[in-house]
């Protein structure tokens, strides 16, 4: 079975196939990295334990794989505050050549070089585990 796992403070993406690692990458997150995401807009990646849900090969990232952001824990935590969780969180491809930002750039997405975005496509299939941690 292959797993996804993302360490937010390592900057890193590893793929394992059972409890074997077959490859890690560099990755970029949310433009304010620290922390989890709670609510639409803040700039973070989520923490916690999700599903890779859908695929989009005409992503406007390269390709994209979609992460099931935000669960059932995390509306409950963003209606108490009556806030919007958020959504449409991806690992995808990079930036545009053009974009100026800087190391964290997406809006709460977890991006990779497009070459890496083709091989981790190509690896993983919808209802794959993926976790993110801090």
């Amino acid at each position: 079975m292959t797993r996804l796992q993302v360490v937010k403070e390592r900057r890193k993406l590893y793929v394992f196939h059972h409890r074997t690692l077959l490859e890690d990458y560099d990755v970029h997150l949310g433009n304010t990295a620290v922390g989890p995401k709670r609510f639409r807009g803040d700039g973070k990646t989520p923490e916690g334990t999700y599903l890779i849900d859908r695929r989009n090969p005409n992503s406007s990232f390269h390709l994209s794989l979609g992460i099931s952001y935000p669960n059932e824990q995390d509306v409950a935590y963003a209606r108490s505050f009556g806030r919007d969780p958020g959504g449409d969180i991806f690992i995808h491809g990079d930036r545009r050549k053009t974009d100026p930002r800087g190391k964290d750039w997406t809006a709460g997405c977890i991006a990779v070089k497009d070459r890496e975005m083709e091989n981790i496509y190509a690896m993983v299939r919808n209802g794959t585990p993926i976790d993110i941690f801090a």
